[in-house]
């Protein structure tokens, strides 16, 4: 589908609920799971439960963390983030649900947003529940492990980095400061449910909704494709902005084949016109 029936679907629908996925952020330097037909680019992330339960899993992933986590902290909000905070900025958001984990749509400027997956600026202990700054961690991480921040590995999705044939087992993970428990991004894993209030929460503002955009999602993950089926059994209008299929295409009114800032970049065009327009002066 072209860009104008994009553009009109925006324009007669003023409360549309949008859920993005990594498609928007691929602009802003962080890497993608999926190709064009959904399969997994690469060995699937690793699991709650393998997380957990295996000492060196953790050391993997906390050491390719360390080495991934400065490209997410530096990444920046791209034109498709900026879009749909204009979005918002126009009126016509009733809410933004996203699949990532990067903060970078708060730092576009949206602010009706729910992080569906949570955020891996955070950190939580799995045994009392406190709270922390990934940030902070990093340098606990980096004071642990002299050297390995240095070594070279390529980007891989959320702040993952491909660092393979080391021994993982001789990485120092830093436990909680508070009780010396275990440490975790707090992000939902693969494995490991969405919290139902969350859920719940999202789902309030679907209800509300006039019309579903999804941007930046091949919709393979279910916490994200749950809210496509609510939508259709509410009658509730779905269009999708994605360079490949989706798990739901067959539920869409359509879908627009193209990169996000492309196909969005209308609203920064009207964003820009509004911005020009001189004020009406009465009298």
């Amino acid at each position: 589908m072209s860009n104008t029936e994009l553009e009109d679907f925006v324009a007669s629908h003023r409360r549309l609920f949008v859920l993005t996925g990594a498609g928007c952020s691929t602009a802003s330097g962080i890497p993608d799971y999926r190709d064009e037909q959904g399969a997994w680019k690469r060995t699937p992330p690793v699991t709650y439960q393998a997380f957990v339960g295996n000492a060196i899993t953790r050391g993997r992933y906390w050491a390719r963390s360390m080495i991934g986590w400065p490209r997410i902290e530096a990444a920046r909000p791209n034109a498709a983030h900026r879009a749909l905070a204009a979005l918002e900025a126009r009126g016509h958001c009733e809410l933004l649900l996203t699949q990532n984990v990067d903060g970078l749509h708060q730092a576009a400027g949206s602010q009706s947003v729910i992080d569906l997956h949570g955020r891996l600026d955070g950190v939580v202990c799995l045994a009392c529940a406190t709270a922390s700054s990934r940030a902070d961690l990093q340098i606990r991480l980096a004071q642990a492990n002299p050297g390995w921040a240095d070594l070279d590995a390529g980007a891989a999705p959320d702040g993952d980095a491909d660092l393979e044939g080391r021994d993982f087992g001789t990485f120092q993970v830093p436990a909680c400061e508070a009780c010396g428990g275990l440490l975790k991004p707090d992000v939902v894993f693969f494995g490991e449910n969405v919290p139902r209030a969350r859920v719940d929460h999202a789902m309030a503002h679907l209800r509300r909704a006039d019309a579903m955009l999804v941007v930046g999602s091949s919709l393979m993950v279910y916490s994200g494709l749950r809210f496509v089926h609510a939508a259709v059994r509410a009658d509730i209008p779905v269009v999708a902005v994605n360079l490949g299929r989706t798990r739901a295409d067959e539920l869409l009114r359509f879908r627009v084949a193209a990169p996000c800032a492309e196909a969005l970049g209308f609203l920064l065009e009207d964003q820009a016109r509004l911005s020009l327009t001189p004020p009406v002066v009465a009298g």
